[in-house]
């Protein structure tokens, strides 16, 4: 059974023997899946030995399964509900009115219980399933999490069995690693200054040039020590839309704090955009936080400035007084003002954005992004990109 999904798991390296695999014959042959979805988690549970093998088994699965994108169990009533002029709607805010992040087994659940209660066609909800809503089952709506039935999914974040690839991140033989983003932000030391004082650093490019001078005849070269004197700003967007992309985010947090080559380094936190706080860490609560004013009339200048987010926002919280979307928060002054305020403070300052480039232009919250990306100059969330950041935040020394 499933022969040669066994041999394609085998094809893409992972290791499963074969009484693993007749334990999966054997919960099928029990109706323990149920479903594509239930023979995916039982794969998940019998198959797999670690999380970093998550990604290649839903590539395989991927692969083996292509164009079975669908729950199996919906009633074919529901197929006309969603198919036939199916209404999608315009994104004036993204207000979710479900919690923003599910379980995939209690959206499961839900799912279940909204096929039994349902008994008529739905559009532009937040409850049933339908299409246009803000509701986490359905189509054509802007839940940014949740089951899709049917349609095009509109954002690629959506919860799928396997084709979001949510564990890529786990690989060991993941291409940005920590040690990468550290190497990178060595860069940085072309910004630090010769300490006076007599010459106690070997200086190795000298060394080796003056040794082949001298015909192979070691000839040591010392030069002065290197005195860090970069002063780093970095802050983070955190929570809703960059959740998936946590685990980055801390590698680069990682990385920028490991470093070692800043006279100072400070690190704060912002949802969506910077209003009058900035978090003193990434859960962005209430009275954890500096004021904003304190922060550009204290750190000045001096400072290089790392802005990490995806840009992706109401174009109310941007442009609007009162536009944060925290409740009982009203900002009185526009959240684009102070990214203004931010790029005129810091002469040196670039924006990190996970998203690709390809997807800036069509990803949500695109509007906001090409705003953002006129006030600061952007770069992608990967090595080439923090590199060449690195470079900008360089350039004039």
């Amino acid at each position: 059974m499933f022969t040669e999904f066994f041999y394609l798991l085998r094809a893409y390296k992972l290791k499963i023997s074969m009484n693993e695999w007749m334990t999966l014959v054997s919960a099928l042959d029990k109706g323990l899946a149920g479903s594509l979805t239930g023979f995916y988690e039982l794969c998940h549970t019998v198959l797999l030995k670690t999380e970093a093998d998550f990604d290649k088994f839903d590539q395989a699965f991927m692969e083996y399964f292509r164009g079975v994108s669908t729950p199996a169990d919906l009633p074919d009533a529901f197929w006309d509900w969603l198919e036939k002029d199916p209404r999608e709607r315009e994104l004036s805010d993204r207000k979710m009115l479900d919690e923003y992040l599910l379980e995939l087994e209690e959206l499961q659940k839900r799912f279940r219980e909204r096929i039994e209660e349902q008994k008529e066609r739905h559009d532009g909800g937040n409850y049933w399933i339908g299409t246009g809503g803000t509701s986490t089952m359905g189509h054509g709506g802007y839940h940014a999490r949740g089951i899709r039935t049917g349609g095009e999914g509109r954002h690629r974040n959506a919860v799928q069995v396997a084709g979001e690839r949510k564990f890529k991140d786990f690989r060991q033989d993941s291409i940005i690693d920590l040690r990468q983003f550290q190497m990178a932000f060595r860069k940085l030391r072309q910004y630090s200054s010769r300490l006076d004082g007599l010459k106690s650093e070997l200086d190795i490019d000298e060394t080796v040039e003056q040794t082949g001078d001298n015909a192979g005849r070691l000839t040591l070269v010392w030069k002065k020590p290197r005195r860090n004197t970069v002063k780093l700003l970095v802050l983070f967007d955190s929570d809703g839309s960059m959740l998936p992309y946590s685990r980055l985010c801390n590698r680069l947090f990682q990385a920028v704090s490991k470093s070692g080559h800043f006279k100072d380094l400070k690190v704060y936190y912002f949802h969506n955009c910077i209003y009058e706080h900035l978090y003193t860490t990434p859960y962005c609560r209430r009275n954890e936080w500096i004021d904003t004013e304190w922060t550009l009339k204290n750190l000045n200048g001096e400072y290089r400035l790392i802005l990490v987010g995806d840009g992706a926002m109401a174009p109310s919280e941007l442009l609007k007084r009162g536009g944060s979307a925290y409740i009982g928060l009203y900002n009185e002054i526009p959240g684009i003002d102070w990214l203004n305020r931010f790029r005129k403070t810091y002469e040196k300052s670039i924006w990190l954005n996970p998203l690709r480039s390809a997807e800036w232009e069509y990803a949500y919250g695109s509007y906001t992004l090409k705003i953002i990306k006129e006030i600061f100059p952007m770069y992608e969330l990967t090595i080439d990109g923090l590199e060449a950041g690195i470079k900008r935040l360089l350039a004039g020394r």
